[in-house]
């Protein structure tokens, strides 16, 4: 699963969209939130916010669902805190996962990604344990029919960006985390669509399963994606496109 960019593509085939829509405006609001709550609650200043909302415009979340979860974040309304918590852990075939997710009470957070992994063949790892295995970076994902490989090199390069790659459908770029609201800006700018611009575990290496592993492993991967107090799951494991469309029936 390289990085996030694969995992949709996943998805799309499993016919999974993230749950419900209620379930988006969940994680959106959660992030919108403790981003406020962090930073303040004027996006002009707080790039966190800034994106937090530009993400939830782009699923459609309601202006005033927007202004609530701000007005939460900064207290102004009550509302319920939530903290990020960071979660590692292994799955089948020896594959690393790096979960981040937000909660209002991390003991029983804890206790349900425990069992997730439990139930999948997997375990709940010590802070440290997968986290090695990847590269934190700002990543970007761009539709590969809007953008020529030359412009994508003359934009993504001049405005910063360490690299970027051919994900099949998209065009994933990498940057140093500091930079990526500034390349970000600099596809804004070219009138470039964006599909995703966060940061982001990425493997450093990938893990091929195949057969067994490679089906636990991917309903580990959605599952964990699934429960109500993750925000992104990132994995190291990779599936071909012959052996996703056995899984999957396509």
């Amino acid at each position: 699963m390289s990085g996030h960019s694969k995992w949709a593509t996943i998805k799309r085939k499993k016919g999974a969209t993230d749950a419900a829509r209620g379930k988006i405006f969940t994680k959106l609001t959660r992030e919108i939130l403790t981003a406020a709550k962090i930073g303040g609650g004027d996006p002009a200043g707080n790039s966190r916010l800034r994106k937090a909302i530009a993400d939830a415009k782009a699923q459609q979340m309601p202006n005033d669902s927007i202004k609530r979860a701000i007005q939460r974040g900064t207290g102004e309304i009550e509302g319920a805190a939530f903290e990020d918590v960071l979660y590692e852990g292994t799955g089948p075939g020896g594959t690393l996962f790096v979960v981040e997710g937000m909660t209002d009470n991390r003991n029983r957070t804890a206790a349900e990604i425990r069992k997730v992994f439990e139930k999948h063949n997997g375990s709940l790892s010590s802070p440290g344990s997968a986290q090695w295995a990847f590269d934190h970076l700002g990543t970007i994902l761009l539709d590969k029919d809007a953008v020529s490989e030359e412009k994508l090199m003359d934009v993504a390069l001049g405005a910063g960006a360490d690299d970027y790659r051919d994900e099949g459908d998209t065009w994933a770029v990498y940057t140093p985390i500091g930079d990526l609201e500034a390349v970000t800006a600099a596809f804004e700018t070219a009138q470039v669509p964006i599909q995703q611009s966060k940061v982001a575990y990425i493997p450093k290496t990938k893990k091929t399963l195949t057969g067994r592993d490679a089906e636990v492993c991917l309903n580990l991967a959605e599952a964990l994606d699934d429960h109500d107090d993750s925000q992104n799951v990132f994995s190291d494991f990779d599936i071909s496109e012959e052996e996703l469309s056995r899984i999957t029936g396509g």
